[in-house]
């Protein structure tokens, strides 16, 4: 298992914040890997909600299904996620109001198919890709919101 950890504040409020990121129909704005949004469970965002993704990774396009499996407005959403070959991916978005608006908090941990096989294969595809890309992704985030982002840190973990 691979785990990847960023944060970033940003100068905006919490509400503001989650209204971006728990938009399907706005995730082209701000996640760096997302390429379509192939499916989208209509009404409010909440427990149960479904989603099909297209992600693309050193070229390679592949399909996420996302259900929302816990969900406090302007607090926490975390997604897990269902690719090929049995995969697995647990997204958490987690964000605290500051003085000068929101941390945003993000977790994403990634379970290759093959057990050990597959963790190695994954490590030696993708590399410090996900770090990458996290770092990429909130500073989207902090542009596409007109926000200045104070600071980024990404951490990874393998497992």
């Amino acid at each position: 298992m691979s785990l990847v950890t960023a944060s970033i504040q940003l100068h905006a409020p919490p509400a503001e914040v989650w209204k971006t990121i728990m938009d399907p129909h706005a995730l082209g704005d701000w996640v760096t890997i997302h390429r379509k949004l192939l499916h989208a469970d209509s009404g409010a965002v909440k427990v149960g909600y479904e989603m099909d993704q297209r992600i693309q990774m050193r070229g390679v396009s592949l399909e996420v299904h996302w259900k929302l499996v816990e969900c406090r407005p302007h607090e926490l959403a975390v997604w897990e996620g269902r690719g090929p070959a049995r995969s697995h991916a647990r997204s958490e978005y987690a964000l605290t109001a500051v003085d000068d608006g929101t941390r945003f908090d993000y977790r994403n941990e990634f379970r290759p198919p093959l057990g050990p096989v597959g963790a190695i294969v994954s490590r030696a595809l993708v590399g410090g890709m996900p770090e990458r890309e996290a770092r990429r992704t909130l500073e989207r985030l902090s542009a596409h919101m007109g926000a200045s982002a104070k600071r980024t840190s990404v951490r990874s973990h393998d497992k």
